[in-house]
């Protein structure tokens, strides 16, 4: 079993805050293999499923009274029967015990998360991340190529059919019931358009024209995709410039190896890269900060930057992805930096060196991997 031990850390640290970790991630992504990291000998793996769970909502202090492991790991949590009123109780009466909440679905939105207040904090799990591979023993290519759901990435050949499965199973397991979507045909040929288009920016007309499904459907089909974290939308980031796009979001694909899939990338070649190691980028960003904090800027003329997330000091750090950071046009950072000149810039690049400093068209560029922008902002923090 593949410990991944930056996440058992952060488990371990919400714990010290809340006595509920809401433990979120799609299906396949390795939950279950990720708290069995925390010692089979201290869990109590609870198997949601509503005809062999309902005594637990039925009388759940009689439950918790009866446990006999300090850490209680509830599979599946959007399926067991009266969920909230079971995490409460084990919060509320019984604090002696940590819980883990887990889910591929919705839940710690709306209702459903406020009636748990500050007894939880959410940790989403994603992809195998970037500084994840020497854990796992494979090449960035590979990652790009196979995806990071942890099935797909440790096969030896990149496994065509588990893709189109997954799909079928996901709409079956956490669509279908949780959102009361019937017609999957309609569902998929949006999901594959979003992951076709991922990273581009996206406009529901067009869509709903495009695939002949209507506006209302193109939204409600988004809504869910966004709830389960299978897509993620970047939102235009502005507010100085006349000409900057305000309205239309970036979609992603939440993975690599399905927007390869979508596309029929197979194999990877050269242009594919840049591409795919921007998802890359996004993935680990969206582990290290808020998703909401994550945008992108674009002027009307196409000039943009890839990223954006709050910087130290009020000022936004400007983010740019380069699978050869020696062809980056800096075009969109250097108007961007006219309008917003307060923050840090970085160039994220898949690099074997150690990070550096470049000044490039008059500005101060930090590049770096991933793992380098993260230690350039805990060392701004610090400061």
């Amino acid at each position: 079993m593949i410990e991944r031990l930056s996440w058992i850390k952060r488990i371990e640290e919400a714990w010290e805050e809340a006595s509920i970790v809401w433990l979120s991630g799609v299906k396949g992504v390795g939950k279950t293999t990720l708290v069995r990291g925390l010692g089979t000998e201290r869990i109590l793996y609870v198997n949601c499923d509503p005809a062999q769970s309902a005594h637990i909502g039925a009388d759940p202090e009689l439950f918790f009274r009866a446990c006999d492991r300090p850490i209680v790991v509830f599979d599946d949590i959007h399926r067991l029967p009266e969920a909230m009123t079971v995490l409460r109780t084990g919060a509320d009466l019984f604090p002696r015990f940590r819980i883990i909440a887990a889910s591929s679905t919705v839940g710690t939105d709306g209702k459903a998360g406020d009636t748990l207040g500050d007894r939880r904090r959410v940790i989403h799990l994603g992809p195998v991340l970037w500084d994840e591979l020497p854990v796992f023993a494979v090449s960035l290519e590979k990652r790009l190529h196979h995806g990071g759901l942890p099935e797909a990435l440790l096969t030896e050949q990149r496994p065509v059919g588990f893709y189109r499965e997954w799909m079928d199973a996901f709409f079956e397991r956490d669509i279908r019931e949780p959102f009361g979507f019937r017609d999957s045909d309609k569902f998929n040929m949006l999901y594959e358009y979003l992951l076709k288009q991922s990273g581009e920016p996206f406009e529901t007309t067009r869509a709903s024209e495009t695939l002949r499904i209507s506006r209302p459907t193109v939204a409600e089909h988004l809504r869910a995709l966004q709830a389960t974290r299978a897509i993620t939308v970047v939102r235009p980031f502005h507010g100085r410039g006349q000409k900057e796009i305000i309205k239309m979001p970036r979609v992603y694909g939440f993975d690599t190896g399905f927007v390869v899939f979508a596309r029929g990338w197979d194999p990877l070649r050269r242009d594919d890269h840049d591409p795919l190691w921007e998802h890359v980028v996004l993935e680990y960003l969206e582990a290290h900060v808020e998703e909401s904090q994550v945008q992108y800027w674009r002027w009307a003329d196409d000039r943009k930057v890839d990223f954006i997330v709050p910087g130290a000091r009020d000022g936004v750090d400007a983010i740019e992805c380069e699978w050869n950071p020696d062809a980056f046009d800096p075009a969109g950072l250097k108007l961007f930096r006219n309008w917003y000149p307060e923050g840090n810039n970085y160039i994220i690049s898949p690099i074997t060196t150690p990070a550096y400093e470049k000044h490039i068209a008059g500005l101060d560029v930090h590049i770096c991997d991933p793992t380098g922008w993260l230690e350039k902002q805990s060392a701004l923090l610090k400061e």
